[in-house]
């Protein structure tokens, strides 16, 4: 089968992220199966920065990971109902709340620190024959914080009223040119 996502180039930008990142997601959590750890991918990143910090409020977490509150929030959950994790509320700012490494966090982290290493060296690896697709992030990321995606896009249609309108003319087959798929 064709992959239909790619013919759609820049376009698709959106949708070949979300794609590679499942595509890695599920091979990380192969191997963690596979090593009967019962594991979700989306972890390694707050479990880093816990064993590295010590305690954080939620706020800090998503600062120092560059995710959204809403995305830290909910994983601070299934890593609670995972026991990895405790939290408690600020003592400084009662409306947050500050997460720390359970004991079994701690173990499983220290249990983990070799395969994130050897994750780590298989992702530079990767990262050196797709032609250093990281610094290409970089500079995504960047061009993003400029002007996001929705920036850019009121800026389009404010500056071409034609972009937002149906277009009559388009036929029944619909618009000549392949839509975005972002």
């Amino acid at each position: 089968m064709t992959d239909a996502t790619s013919s759609f180039g820049p376009a698709a930008i959106g949708a070949r992220l979300r794609r590679l990142s499942e595509v890695i997601d599920e091979d990380a959590g192969k191997i963690y199966a596979e090593l009967g750890i019962d594991f979700q991918q989306r972890w390694v990143g707050i479990l880093e920065q816990l064993a590295l910090h010590g305690s954080l409020s939620v706020g800090e977490l998503a600062a120092a990971l560059g995710i959204r509150h809403a995305s830290v929030s909910q994983t601070r959950r299934s890593l609670e109902e995972s026991g990895l994790v405790s939290s408690e509320v600020d003592p400084v700012d009662a409306r947050s709340r500050r997460l720390r490494l359970s004991p079994l966090g701690k173990n499983l982290v220290r249990r983990l620190e070799p395969l994130w290493e050897a994750l780590n060296t298989i992702s530079t690896e990767l990262n050196a024959e797709a032609g250093n697709v990281v610094e290409a992030l970089d500079r995504l990321d960047l061009a993003l914080q400029k002007a996001s995606l929705y920036e850019r896009m009121r800026q389009k249609l404010s500056s071409e009223p034609s972009v937002g309108a149906s277009k009559k003319s388009a036929g029944p087959q619909g618009p000549k040119r392949p839509r975005p798929v972002v």
